[in-house]
């Protein structure tokens, strides 16, 4: 599960450089400040996860059940969160309107919540075990 997690997680901060470096060069050019602020808030929380996820993937002391519900709530989060800010970014350049996704950016965030607090919560249980 640790190879799987890692091979994502390093996917995910390659693609928020991509997408970090569009937003510094590109983005600047075809939507308003206040979107480019938004989209990188989204390319910030989503390098915050890769990292995070990065963290759990080499950790030891999670069982790869851990892992996988760690990972599983992370992803949906990142991809809920960020990606939804992603697309509102460019609401008004296509045809279509993407404004009903606006209630997902925070879903998103829960879901990473949860996956913080997951995971704490299973180690002070690893560490409660440990000690007895």
């Amino acid at each position: 599960m640790g190879r799987k997690i890692i091979i994502t997680a390093t996917l995910l901060g390659a693609l928020g450089i991509i997408l970090g470096a569009f937003g510094a060069h590109g983005l600047k050019k075809i939507v308003s400040e206040s979107a480019v602020a938004s989209y990188e808030v989204g390319v910030r929380y989503q390098m915050y996860h890769v990292f995070f996820l990065l963290f759990v993937g080499l950790s030891t002391f999670f069982s790869d059940v851990v892992k996988k519900r760690i990972f599983t709530l992370t992803l949906i989060g990142v991809l809920l969160f960020s990606g939804s800010i992603y697309l509102l970014t460019f609401n008004g350049l296509s045809g279509f309107n993407v404004k009903f996704l606006g209630p997902v950016t925070p879903i998103g965030g829960v879901f990473m919540i949860a996956a913080w607090i997951y995971a704490a919560i299973q180690t002070i249980k690893t560490g409660k075990s440990t000690k007895n």
